[in-house]
């Protein structure tokens, strides 16, 4: 049998039937093992396992240099999950992101005829990578970056907003601002300007009223033949 980090303790301990390994998982080494840790540790309380499945399923989830180092560590020196957590985060420390505070969020403004819904979204991504995040400290900036006027007085009445309370406020404001991006648009389209043309209906009505398409309302006067003239449109 081929050395392995495993204790024997790990090893005897079989794999439940229709266990799902965690196969789609794949951490090479290049991003934040924290999250992939996080990730496969929530995997493994769904499935409901125990401390040996853990081990025995985490390598499933390691490629390249991630699955080099695994099977570099010392025969037998596993013999808990706790034991390759440990070892995991020490080996793959320099690419833990930086935890940041909730000062990054000042920096996240709405730009120059940025619409509402973008700015939010940014601001909401930003908000998922702050730990701690309280919502009096995330309305407040929110409202200090705003450049929709209405959006922005609206927070103003009230001290504190919950991020549930601004996202279905902030509904009625995106509606009526995309509402108005089209009205603008439309107006700036050049067939906006021109007039109307009348239907067919309506042109049969003057007909009508003219009384009818071999009459005409005035006296006629013949053109003669070298006479230069401008033809008036001829009904349809």
């Amino acid at each position: 049998m081929r050395a392995t980090p495993f204790h024997h303790s790990i090893l005897e301990v079989q794999l439940p039937k229709h266990f799902d390994k965690p196969t789609d998982m794949r951490y090479d080494g290049t991003q934040d093992p924290h999250e992939h840790l996080t990730a496969f540790e929530a995997i493994m309380n769904l499935e409901g396992v125990g401390d040996e499945v853990r081990c025995r399923s985490f390598p499933v989830t390691l490629a390249g240099p991630a699955i080099r180092w695994f099977n570099s560590l010392p025969q037998g020196s596993i013999s808990r999950f706790l034991d390759i957590s440990r070892a995991f985060l020490a080996q793959f420390t320099t690419r833990i992101a930086k935890t940041k505070h909730p000062i990054n969020l000042l920096g996240v403004t709405q730009r120059a005829s940025e619409p509402t819904r973008k700015n939010l979204d940014r601001f909401n991504d930003e908000c998922l990578e702050i730990d701690g995040l309280t919502d009096s400290v995330a309305s407040l900036c929110l409202t200090n970056g705003l450049l929709n006027e209405d959006f922005r007085k609206h927070l103003t009445t009230k001290p504190v907003w919950t991020m549930q309370e601004i996202q279905s406020v902030a509904k009625e404001y995106i509606n009526d601002e995309e509402v108005s991006q089209v009205v603008a648009a439309n107006k700036r389209h050049p067939y906006y300007h021109q007039p109307r043309q009348h239907g067919g209906r309506e042109r049969q009505k003057e007909r009508a009223r003219d009384g009818g398409p071999g009459k005409t309302s005035g006296p006629f006067t013949r053109v003669g033949k070298f006479t230069n003239y401008t033809p008036s449109p001829s009904p349809l």
